[in-house]
């Protein structure tokens, strides 16, 4: 069964904590509920966005620095 990582708020999606840092996570990477897999700014305050359930990360379904909205689908688990 497939879950969601789901944006909680509009902005800029950022898949690396700074741009020459690692990503937080990769698709394949096992995620627990917690985890940190991005960061979502709004007004240059950075809010992380952390998996709610655990999983494998099958694929990020919006890309680095793109715009997001409320209750739009980032990731998806299996």
């Amino acid at each position: 069964m497939s879950k969601s990582i789901i944006a909680p708020l509009p902005g800029v999606f950022y898949r690396r904590p700074a741009p020459d840092q690692p990503e937080f996570v990769r698709e394949g990477d096992q995620v627990n509920p917690g985890d940190v897999v991005g960061l979502i700014e709004i007004m240059k305050t950075f809010y992380e966005l952390k998996a709610e359930e655990a999983g494998i990360v099958e694929k990020f379904t919006v890309d680095n620095e793109a715009i997001v909205d409320a209750g739009q689908e980032i990731a998806s688990l299996k």
